[in-house]
């Protein structure tokens, strides 16, 4: 198994302790854990998926209008198809981020730049580069305000795509914004994130008429399923399920930060405006961590193979707070254990 690799890879790690996986705490994939109540038994699937619904549903909720919008089989999807789509001489992450935009620009031979969003923001960016920016940040959920960055960026005639996935969980302002004034900026957009539905494939890309048409000139015509789209569209106007939603991921994210910040074996904890937590270890690398955990049945995020960090970071999601409180005593009996070595 693959300790690092993504996330929420919940059948092997309980093959790895030899439960079965409804016993596993997975604390290392940043999926909701509250989802929204659907019922799909009047879903017809004996028949070619539509699409308009979804899109004017998506279209409101996102202040857009329908031909600025293109689906995608998930967020991941997206990003495939735009780094084989744009043409930029260089393309710069602000990283550490989503190991996907990196996977992708490599997959099709794109060069590759890389900024420290820890160290080095005020690194200047070459003329007409891609950027791309992960907003709030993976893997340590910063939500950054840009206004001064977008003006860097377009006096640089840049291409800018940023990554919203994550964004409704903080209520931060969306570059969407700018959509109006600025023909080279791509908007990605997550769905499965907030709905908590990693299983229902849906990503969209925001960006002016004339930009999602070239983009979709590319692309197949039927991307998602009628059950995705039938998921989607219920969600948004679930409107009960995003107050509680907010109200719930916050009395969890308040917990679990008390947890990580009274804790001994944590020597940092990022702040963070999503629904994870990036902590640095005090003592033990991550690896050694998640073997401690695997007793206790838990899941967590090695995040040594982003990029500027290094084997002491690791991820923690927010979950509900009775499932917290078994972190919380996984986390006591491993203090407790150093404590006997020593």
């Amino acid at each position: 198994m693959t300790m690092y690799g993504h996330g929420g890879d919940v059948k092997s790690f309980a093959a790895l302790c030899g439960c079965e996986t409804c016993d596993v705490l997975d604390l290392s994939s940043n999926i909701n854990f509250i989802t929204p109540s659907i019922d799909f038994s009047g879903v017809v699937l004996n028949a070619y998926p539509t699409y308009e619904p979804l899109t004017e549903a998506l279209a409101d909720h996102y202040g857009v209008s329908p031909d600025q919008m293109e689906l995608f089989n998930g967020g991941s999807s997206a990003i495939f198809s735009l780094m084989q789509l744009f043409d930029n001489a260089v393309y710069t992450i602000y990283s550490p981020a989503y190991l996907e935009y990196k996977k992708a620009a490599s997959l099709y031979g794109k060069k590759v730049a890389l900024i420290d969003r820890f160290d080095s923001m005020d690194t200047e960016v070459e003329e007409n580069a891609l950027v791309i920016f992960v907003n709030p940040s993976t893997p340590d959920g910063r939500y950054y305000t840009i206004d001064t960055l977008m003006e860097r960026w377009i006096a640089k005639n840049c291409t800018i795509l940023i990554d919203e996935s994550f964004l409704e969980f903080c209520g931060g302002e969306s570059a969407t914004r700018y959509l109006p004034t600025y023909d080279k900026l791509y908007v990605l957009k997550s769905q499965t994130k907030f709905y908590g539905c990693a299983g229902v494939r849906v990503g969209i890309v925001l960006s002016n008429a004339s930009n999602i048409a070239s983009l979709k000139e590319k692309e197949p015509l039927w991307k998602i399923s009628q059950l995705d789209s039938h998921f989607l569209t219920t969600a948004l106007t679930d409107e009960p399920f995003r107050v509680r939603s907010h109200a719930l991921n916050a009395e969890a994210k308040t917990y679990l930060k008390t947890i990580l910040e009274n804790s001994p074996l944590f020597a940092e904890v990022f702040e963070s405006d999503a629904n994870f937590f990036l902590v640095r270890l005090a003592e033990m690398n991550a690896r050694e961590f998640q073997e401690r955990l695997i007793p206790h049945r838990v899941m967590v995020r090695d995040c040594s193979n982003f990029d500027f960090l290094d084997d002491r970071y690791v991820r923690i999601a927010v979950k509900e707070v009775e499932a917290l409180k078994r972190f919380e005593g996984a986390v006591n009996e491993i203090v407790l254990g150093e404590e006997n070595v020593q």
